[in-house]
């Protein structure tokens, strides 16, 4: 899952969700460096990921896109899927979008001396482009394919991928649909897990 999903899965509390959104920067043990909860959060991440991963609808979507991004794939459904969580955003949360995302980026500018550098780093360009609120447009996915695509080494036509999306978009939705209700309620239960 891409940011908006761990952001949403890590519930309401903030240095789970903290955890959860820097996780990918920390390695390893390094984990053990922040306080309990953010911990947690990175945990949790973790866990999301390798469940994600494994999962067949997630690997159904993969496969539409393999012939023309090849190992590219699976980082393009996370790009969907957060797509898909941010156009029918109301159907999984009572707070707006536009004020979810204001929330959380408050959330990070106050808590900004924790976050990694490389956070550091990134978050104000996250901020000031609204990479969470570009997700409910195709418009906005487009765009941030353009840019993951940029900041690639290697030859890639991910910024191609929203052809893609629009070609199979029913067939995506319902793969998102069905597995995200899955995920969300293996999320509740890694939580408590965690406690």
């Amino acid at each position: 899952m891409n940011f908006l999903a761990h952001i949403y899965l890590s519930g309401e509390n903030h240095d789970l969700t903290i955890g959860n959104f820097i996780a990918d920067s920390v390695k390893a043990k390094k984990y053990l460096h922040y306080n309990e909860n953010i911990q947690k959060g990175i945990l949790l991440h973790r866990s999301i990921d390798t469940f994600t991963d494994q999962h067949p609808l997630v690997r159904q979507s993969t496969k539409r896109l393999h012939e023309n991004h090849g190992h590219y794939s699976s980082v393009i459904v996370d790009v969907f899927y957060d797509h898909f969580l941010a156009k029918n955003w109301l159907e999984y949360h009572q707070t707006p979008l536009s004020d979810y995302v204001s929330d959380f980026y408050n959330l990070l500018e106050t808590n900004f001396e924790v976050l990694p550098p490389k956070i550091q780093k990134m978050f104000p360009v996250m901020k000031s482009n609204n990479w969470l609120l570009m997700y409910a447009t195709i418009d906005g996915i487009t765009s941030i394919l353009e840019q993951m695509s940029r900041r690639l080494n290697y030859k890639n036509r991910m910024h191609l991928a929203s052809l893609d999306l629009e070609k199979y978009y029913t067939e995506f939705e319902t793969d998102f649909t069905i597995f995200f209700n899955e995920l969300r309620t293996f999320s509740r239960q890694k939580i408590i897990s965690l406690s």
